[in-house]
């Protein structure tokens, strides 16, 4: 049986990517790290993108400078909490790279069906999915192309898709 494809084999190859994001907060440094550095007053300045150009925001631009399409949607609950004000404090680094990013508040998503791991899907095909613990510390990924979790990808995806709001629009 062939070994399924890397994270970065996917990302490398593909024309489309689509990332969900469901979680609150994910496992977090409080001491020491970005997170840390937010919580003491850090922010990245827009116009120094040598202080903010981390190697997945190379990726990112890579990726999207090939012609492929990056989007990225966040379920969140309000009022969010301090994590997810932390992402949305540095989502305009995302953007600038070239991913489209939007943010559903959890009430409006009550409707939908969605799946119960945050998850990547590439091309309509790959579902690499993220585990998390409870603290939000990772427990590994799994990538399959089985293709009844990718349609549930893909439907639950464009549904969160077509309710959020642009990260420009978005406030918290």
């Amino acid at each position: 049986m062939p070994s399924s494809p890397t994270f970065d084999d996917l990302m490398a190859g593909c024309a489309h990517a689509v990332h969900l994001e469901m979680r609150d907060s994910y496992a977090v440094d409080y001491e020491v790290g970005p997170f840390a550095e937010w919580r003491e007053g850090f922010r990245h300045d827009p116009a120094d993108r040598g202080s903010w150009w981390r190697p997945w925001l190379d990726l990112i631009a890579e990726t999207v400078g090939r012609g492929a399409v990056i989007r990225r949607a966040r379920v969140v609950s309000e009022p969010v909490s301090e994590y997810t004000r932390f992402l949305y404090d540095g989502t305009f680094t995302n953007v600038a790279a070239g991913e489209q990013v939007r943010w559903l508040p959890r009430r409006r998503a009550s409707d939908l069906a969605l799946p119960g791991n945050d998850f990547w899907l590439f091309d309509g095909k790959w579902v690499h999915w993220n585990h998390f613990s409870g603290d939000g510390s990772s427990l590994g990924e799994e990538i399959t192309n089985d293709p009844v979790p990718a349609k549930l990808c893909a439907q639950a995806f464009e549904a969160v898709w077509a309710r959020a709001v642009p990260h420009d629009e978005y406030k918290i």
